[in-house]
């Protein structure tokens, strides 16, 4: 099913002032959702149809699976299939015209005070990146979004080093600086950039840091480790097995901790 046309009406935040990050070529994301009959795949196909930036939708109403190829952020297309009432849950991330998976990973980003998210990055084919990310409790206005040499955030966001910038470059600013994100009058930065530069095996192991625009180390709001990801059709689970939280519940409790266990329990204990 090919979808093309009029202008998606989920409001976007992005700003970058650098010349090789831009939104253009596709990639595939792919998501569970909480289908349960025919007349949820109809209201899917009525919320993407139409939709400028989704170039294709596959829907499996049996494996509650949704494929789209899409230009837009993440974020932005599971808030239209969530428009249908039903839970969706990106389940992987790959290129929408290379076959063959050339890496993805994800960095969960936190702060000391209240900055919270998540940022996906996806080699959609071998000379480019994709950046993709909603993050909440920023500072409304420019922000700057940063990959760094060191994955440790022992002491915090200062412990993650320089921003990344490989010996043998000769750009004259760093690789690693992907530019400025916007957040909105409530803190939120929705995101897609690509990159010519940046390669998804060179930077899994490192850290990727939100900074205020001036971007010091004391401005730095949140960071977090990058780390491997599912590619498309490479994650499977529906319930975590440590705790039994189900994938549709995942968003309601902590991701980890004491509190995630109170939490799992009293969710199960429900159903």
């Amino acid at each position: 099913m090919t979808v093309a046309g009029t202008v998606c009406h989920v409001t976007r935040t992005t700003l970058t002032d650098d010349v090789l990050l831009k939104m253009s070529d596709s990639a595939k994301i792919e998501f569970a959702v909480q289908m349960t009959c025919q007349k949820c795949v109809d209201e899917i196909k009525k919320n993407l149809n139409n939709v400028k930036g989704i170039q294709s939708l596959e829907i499996n109403l049996e494996k509650e699976q949704v494929i789209v190829e899409t230009s837009l952020p993440s974020e932005e297309v599971k808030q239209l299939l969530e428009q249908s009432g039903k839970r969706a849950v990106i389940m992987g991330y790959g290129s929408g015209s290379v076959s063959q998976h050339l890496g993805a990973a994800v960095a969960m980003i936190e702060g000391p005070v209240s900055v919270k998210g998540v940022t996906r990055l996806v080699q959609i084919d071998e000379n480019k990146c994709v950046i993709d990310g909603t993050l909440d409790g920023l500072t409304p206005g420019k922000n700057q979004l940063s990959i760094h040499e060191l994955g440790d955030i022992s002491l915090g966001c200062e412990s993650c080093g320089k921003i990344y910038n490989p010996p043998n470059s000769s750009d004259k600013k760093p690789i690693g600086d992907l530019g400025q994100v916007l957040a909105d009058e409530t803190g939120r930065a929705v995101f897609r950039m690509e990159s010519d530069k940046i390669k998804v095996w060179d930077v899994i192991g490192r850290s990727m840091i939100i900074a205020g625009a001036k971007a010091s180390v004391l401005s730095r709001m949140g960071c977090g480790i990058i780390a491997r990801s599912a590619g498309l059709f490479q994650n499977s689970k529906k319930i975590c097995a440590c705790d039994g939280v189900v994938l549709w519940d995942e968003r309601d409790v902590p991701i980890a901790g004491a509190e995630r266990s109170t939490k799992a329990a009293h969710r199960i204990g429900e159903n």
